[in-house]
């Protein structure tokens, strides 16, 4: 880079506001004037002057690409970029890039999704907190523990993360089955047990867990809405570790309420942080964690060094990759 370029780099502050952001402008090169925000709209100028803005899980909204004229690429530093309008910026020539072919946040949230698995299967939950109140729980409990071995697991997405759950759903002896738009080359299946493609009616009805690993999209919004909930067996279990508005969340708490549904394990949610009345924060037999699936301290370190390196390579004159518009 030789002229001064401006990075307005805007951190929303449930995933750590201006103290993630000031070891993020870190990373940049000497030549660019990095702003660091807990909103796109915080500081006017720097919004008006900025080449880029790199956001983590902060809205950036038609009224924000408008005040920014200068504007050329928005950056999000995640795989998800719902929180973008892509169309607007599609309109003025805007790129919008993810870190998708990175693999950043694969590791982690493959793990999150075994957490919450295994807390289900095993009533950790339930089991801790009777312990803590002095309650020997073991008969009560014992019904309900079940193991991973032998049962069908079926993704949601069989993308980079997707296949990084499938490959640990393999050393746990499970059966995977997946939906997607493609079906994957049988060489791939093979490697995860073999995997087998079905269409999403089919894993919903046949699955023992159904974890979710796709974007949020127009198409993909409310994807397990009252009607595919029901397709699942009572037995069942929910695992959604991609965004939140993938589940239609009332719909998911009235079937766990009435016994529908065997569990849920939820490290999304719309919208995030969610609100003191959201009906599966009290729905039974449910495992919650705070979007954790991606902020491990390896995960940030990951995903910081992907972004800011597309950013550096674009403000360079390379071209970006992962645009998603």
């Amino acid at each position: 880079m030789t002229a001064r370029q401006n990075v307005l780099a805007v951190v929303s502050p449930h995933v750590g506001g201006r103290g993630i952001g000031a070891g993020l402008a870190t990373l940049f090169p000497a030549d660019a004037h990095v702003t660091v925000v807990e909103r796109a709209d915080e500081d006017p100028d720097a919004l008006r002057s900025a080449h880029v803005v790199i956001t983590a899980l902060a809205p950036v909204t038609a009224e924000h690409l408008a005040a920014a004229p200068e504007l050329r690429l928005v950056q999000c530093a995640s795989h998800g970029f719902d929180y973008v309008d892509v169309d607007v910026a599609r309109e003025r020539s805007v790129r919008v890039c993810n870190i998708g072919s990175s693999g950043a946040e694969a590791q982690n949230v493959a793990e999150q999704t075994f957490a919450l698995m295994l807390a289900l299967a095993k009533q950790l939950i339930p089991a801790h907190t009777a312990l803590v109140e002095a309650d020997w729980a073991l008969p009560r409990l014992q019904n309900s523990l079940t193991e991973l071995c032998g049962k069908t697991l079926g993704i949601v997405g069989l993308g980079q993360i997707g296949r990084e759950v499938a490959r640990r759903a393999v050393a746990f002896d499970m059966n995977v089955v997946y939906a997607g738009r493609r079906r994957l080359p049988p060489e791939t299946e093979a490697a995860f047990g073999p995997a087998r493609h079905v269409p999403l009616d089919e894993l919903l009805s046949t699955a023992d867990y159904v974890s979710l690993h796709t974007p949020l999209t127009d198409e993909t919004r409310h994807l397990l809405d009252a009607e595919r909930l029901a397709l699942l067996k009572p037995t069942a279990f929910v695992i959604n570790t991609a965004r939140g508005a993938l589940i239609d969340q009332d719909a998911l708490a009235g079937a766990l309420e009435k016994g529908a549904l065997a569990g849920a394990g939820i490290d999304v949610f719309d919208p995030e942080p969610p609100t003191p009345a959201l009906r599966l924060l009290r729905a039974p037999n449910v495992v919650l964690s705070p979007h954790a699936g991606g902020v491990t301290r390896e995960t940030l370190v990951r995903i910081a060094l992907a972004a800011v390196r597309n950013v550096t390579d674009f403000l360079a004159g390379g071209t970006p990759r992962d645009v998603v518009n």
